[in-house]
């Protein structure tokens, strides 16, 4: 098993940006140090709580301030960009990388973000500019003809070489294209068939463990069409962890901090509000008045010493029937900056050893 990070980044609404964005930078330096595999970045526009519109900016700078991890955006919300300028501005990020660059995607989930870059998310076409994006994306990355398309959404030209000097030649360094990641939500998910049926990253966001198991039914289902074998050691399970020298401390750090504030005041009341808070629960029969951040931490958090949160991602990893890479979820603790990274070393150094065993069975489990 590997560990690595995801991050909205989720920052409290009177966090100056630049603050926040330098926590974020010191998480992926530490992150590096650590030796933890990944880290993936979001991007969102009119969230307070996830406050960072460009995700290649943190991506960029933290290349230059890392030497071995891996980062990507987590992921470019591809209705908001043009296809042609985002492939060649990735591909760049990736030679500024060595090759160290992920390509994370996502169609956007929110309303407000809809509404300001008047896409129609009621009805579906982020999906529908999602999938054109990404189709024009590989094509520039992988013709070598020049071809026109013409899309719903854009229309794309590669161009002939012109006056001896002039053509297209941005591509990505690695081959043929940095490893694209997507994320997961509902069940059944079409983003998880489209990783399956493509061979992309799958990533499933944090819920209850016990409605994530049916997200790799998603990704064998798209497989099978385009006759392709998963690989459960390339899926990436997101989770809200905090480990600390005691359960108290870590209960007290987790539930009783930012972690349990930004739950309250921001994420669960967002989701009540879109009708998801059923994939918390660990039974349908749960009323969604008790889905409280004190219920989170119990069914679907990873708190605690090094010995119970090892004991609960084995049982996580279990009931899912096994995965590669677990990502931790990010939280803003500039307040508490030595608690954060206290809990990133115990679980480096104290947690992970003691899941080893779990890979030699990952093959069973696929």
């Amino acid at each position: 098993m590997q560990f690595g990070y995801f991050t909205m980044p989720s920052h409290p609404p009177e966090r100056p940006l630049k603050d926040g964005h330098e926590w974020d930078l010191q998480v992926i330096r530490w992150l590096d140090e650590l030796g933890f595999a990944e880290c993936w970045i979001g991007e969102h526009h009119t969230a307070p709580w996830e406050p960072h519109p460009s995700p290649d900016l943190l991506v960029a700078q933290g290349l230059m301030q890392t030497k071995n991890i891996r980062l990507g955006p987590g992921g470019f919300l591809l209705p908001y960009h043009h296809p042609a300028e985002l492939a060649n501005r990735v591909a760049m990020l990736d030679h500024m990388s060595g090759g160290r660059l992920n390509f994370g995607v996502a169609a956007s989930g929110l309303p407000s973000d809809w509404m300001m870059f008047n896409v129609d998310g009621m009805s579906g076409v982020n999906r529908e500019m999602t999938r054109e994006a990404l189709e024009i994306i590989l094509k520039l990355w992988s013709s070598k003809e020049p071809f026109d398309y013409k899309g719903k959404f854009w229309s794309v030209s590669q161009p002939p070489e012109m006056f001896g000097v002039l053509r297209h030649h941005i591509r990505p360094l690695q081959t043929p294209h940095p490893p694209i990641g997507v994320a997961g939500l509902s069940k059944g998910s079409d983003t998880l068939k489209l990783a399956g049926e493509k061979g992309f990253l799958p990533m499933s966001l944090n819920l209850n463990p016990a409605y994530v198991g049916s997200h790799w039914e998603a990704v064998e289902i798209g497989a099978a069409k385009a006759g392709r074998t998963p690989d459960r050691g390339e899926w990436r399970m997101v989770r809200e962890v905090f480990v600390a020298d005691t359960d108290d401390e870590a209960w007290r750090l987790s539930v009783g901090d930012m972690m349990g504030r930004m739950m309250s005041e921001y994420f669960l009341p967002l989701l009540g509000h879109f009708g998801f808070k059923d994939y918390l629960k660990a039974s349908p029969e749960v009323a969604d008045s008790d889905v409280t951040v004190e219920y989170c931490a119990r069914h679907n958090w990873i708190v605690g010493s090094p010995a119970t949160v090892t004991d609960k991602i084995e049982k996580i990893w279990h009931e899912v029937g096994g995965f590669g890479v677990l990502l931790v979820f990010g939280f803003d603790y500039k307040h508490k900056p030595e608690a954060w990274h206290h809990s990133l070393q115990l679980l480096k150094h104290e947690v992970l050893p003691r899941l080893n065993h779990l890979d030699a069975g990952l093959g069973k489990a696929a």
